[in-house]
């Protein structure tokens, strides 16, 4: 085979291998980290801040939101990162930091990189 050949056989299979490669990876599961079997009357939010306790597709990233942040309730973003290779941002609004305040629970969508995006679950530590 040609030198030429070869290196766009290789390209081609690289452009189509990283992508299948990091979609297989998005799908593993949808664990995070906080404790969601936690009852949600032993979760106190104002008192141990919360965590997110579901992300799908998740693959590494984690998000804590602290008791601070909830106290303020002001409108903040949040890099969801963790261990992942790549990162997503989710903004939490004053809504949000008002449910918190509640002990209640809340969902926000993480934004699109690497070709997907995250639906965040947060509750209560």
């Amino acid at each position: 085979m040609k030198r030429k050949i070869f290196i766009k056989k290789a390209l081609g299979a690289v452009l189509i291998g990283v992508p299948l490669v990091s979609y297989i990876a998005c799908s593993k599961d949808d664990s995070a980290n906080g404790d969601p079997d936690l009852d949600s009357g032993e979760r106190d939010c104002i008192s141990n801040g919360a965590n997110a306790i579901s992300i799908s597709s998740n693959h590494g990233h984690t998000l804590t939101v602290s008791k601070e942040d909830i106290d303020a309730g002001v409108a903040k973003t949040y890099s969801i990162q963790g261990s992942s290779g790549h990162d997503h941002v989710v903004g939490l609004t004053e809504d949000n930091f008002a449910s918190l305040k509640a002990n209640g629970q809340i969902v926000v969508e993480s934004t699109t990189g690497s070709s997907h995006r995250h639906d965040v679950t947060v509750a209560c530590a």
